[in-house]
């Protein structure tokens, strides 16, 4: 009974606090007891006397490794989205460079792409990701929907194509030629 009696303790005086603020003292106590701190997964961390249905709805704790084999991604550029996904949704991470998709790739325990680089260009290539501030790239709307739909990967494409605008395609240009000059 000590553990609730602690807990109450605690979150009764945490919900009086700000988000900001919440968050900077709970790093501070895992700081000074020597606790490893975790990253935050949720993007809101407030607490507050009623709780809400979104906080709890959605599991936070996979792990990459855990993720990928639930996506089963088989292409590098579908890895590479899942990685950006893993990245905005659960690392809070929304912008990030190549080498932080890679570094989560070897977290993940996946093969390694033979050029990251190449296969973050075909996925921005693809409209999957899409440039953000200061050489970063975030994931895009058309990318996290292909994420959402996965492992089924027929609708996942379907969703890719109803969402891109069509190209239009440029007709070439016919030289006229002139009837008379014959």
């Amino acid at each position: 009974m000590e553990d609730f009696e602690a807990l109450s303790s605690i979150l009764g005086i945490l919900k009086e606090l700000d988000s900001d603020t919440q968050k900077r003292v709970l790093r501070s106590v895992q700081t000074f007891l020597g606790i490893e701190p975790e990253p935050i997964r949720s993007a809101s961390f407030n607490i507050s006397s009623t709780p809400s249905e979104d906080n709890f709805s959605r599991d936070r704790s996979l792990s990459p490794k855990e993720f990928l084999r639930d996506k089963k991604p088989m292409l590098d550029v579908e890895r590479v989205i899942c990685l950006a996904y893993y990245l905005t949704h659960f690392r809070d991470t929304p912008h990030f460079k190549t080498i932080d998709i890679s570094t989560l790739n070897t977290e993940a325990a996946q093969p390694k792409f033979s050029n990251t680089a190449v296969a973050v260009d075909n996925a921005r290539k693809a409209g999957y990701l899409v440039p953000a501030t200061k050489g970063n790239k975030q994931i895009s709307s058309i990318g996290e929907r292909f994420v959402e739909l996965l492992p089924d990967r027929d609708a996942a494409r379907d969703s890719v194509r109803t969402a891109r605008p069509r190209k239009k395609t440029r007709r070439p240009k016919i030289a006229k030629t002139d009837v008379n000059a014959k």
